[in-house]
């Protein structure tokens, strides 16, 4: 249950009702929200007279519910928005990996160049073997930041771990939470913290109900700027690396007041495939697309197969705003 309190209830009155019902206490548009669990169908007497509005839910999808919020919530990216009403497709790129200055630097003047605003590039690697490339660590952070301060982009990067949260925090402008530790709750709740964007990657075994309820987590400790991203679930089908969920997106679109980025170059896992996903997904109207590209996708230390090189990624753009436009959207 979501109740808003009366605006003459004082602080103090607000964090007793809030302990009294065992309820998360938050500040969102000039009211003081309480949010329960989904057991709680109706407004205690004791409590009645306190509270403005409520609402009940079947499960604990509650702040993301469009049942609480019908309008999409608007997040900004430094001076970018998406979200809202704004109908527009924010393309985020770069690197899988941040692996030297000189290819950060590639990769960030690709971006600007393009009029892009948004580059992308992990720093610590979550990787299936301990002897793969497992990211610069703080170095690579220290790269986006200077990225960041000599061309103007912003910079998103995925935590790994909670160990190293406070940095990704600190460097970021977009915390990605990656799809292997989306369940890690020391990351979501030091996302709660902030009020940074933070990009909720879907686990590949990861149900849509698991999914938004991450978000949750982030959003009931007073963080309103969550993004969801589908990027491909692990089926039967081994000729793909996963399998682009988009009846999923369609779900949370219908469900859910959040924006939506899709990652197609982490569902395919071969870049011939990537600009025809990335077409069909622009097709549905989301807010957002991040596709990795390099400036030699053939030597790169991390997903090298499906990485575009920056001709194929400039000639995606091209490619991606006449879908947009005829679904009135923008790329941007």
């Amino acid at each position: 249950m979501i109740l808003h309190l009366k605006n003459n209830i004082a602080q103090d009155r607000a964090e007793e009702i809030a302990n009294s019902i065992n309820a998360f206490l938050i500040h969102q548009d000039g009211k003081q929200v309480l949010i329960t669990g989904s057991g709680l169908k109706e407004v205690p007497a004791i409590i009645e007279s306190d509270v403005d509005e409520f609402w009940v839910f079947d499960t604990d999808i509650q702040l993301a519910s469009k049942k609480y919020r019908s309008d999409k919530r608007e997040v900004k990216i430094g001076n970018t928005i998406i979200g809202g009403d704004t109908k527009s497709t924010i393309l985020i790129g770069g690197p899988c990996s941040v692996e030297s200055e000189e290819q950060i630097r590639q990769s960030a003047e690709l971006i600007k160049g393009m009029g892009l605003t948004t580059l992308r590039g992990g720093c610590y690697k979550p990787r299936t073997s301990p002897y793969s490339f497992q990211g610069m660590g703080l170095d690579g952070l220290k790269l986006l930041a200077k990225m960041r301060e000599e061309y103007g982009v912003n910079v998103i990067t995925e935590a790994r771990d909670a160990t190293h949260i406070d940095e990704i925090i600190e460097y970021s402008d977009v915390i990605q939470v990656g799809a292997k530790a989306m369940y890690d709750q020391g990351i979501l709740r030091a996302c709660a913290k902030t009020n940074k964007p933070v990009l909720i990657k879907r686990g590949f075994g990861t149900t849509l109900k698991e999914f938004v309820q991450a978000a949750e987590f982030v959003l009931s400790g007073g963080n309103e700027n969550v993004i969801l991203c589908e990027r491909g679930l692990r089926t039967f089908e081994t000729n793909t690396r996963f399998t682009l969920d988009l009846c999923g997106v369609a779900w949370l679109q219908e469900h859910t007041n959040l924006p939506i980025v899709l990652d197609p170059s982490h569902a395919m896992g071969y870049a011939y495939g990537v600009p025809v996903l990335s077409r069909a997904c622009v097709a549905m109207g989301i807010d957002g697309l991040i596709v990795e590209a390099h400036p030699n996708p053939k030597v790169a230390k991390s997903d090298a197969s499906q990485q575009l090189n920056f001709n194929e990624f400039k000639q995606l753009l091209k490619d991606l705003q006449p879908v947009a436009n005829a679904v009135g959207y923008n790329m941007i």
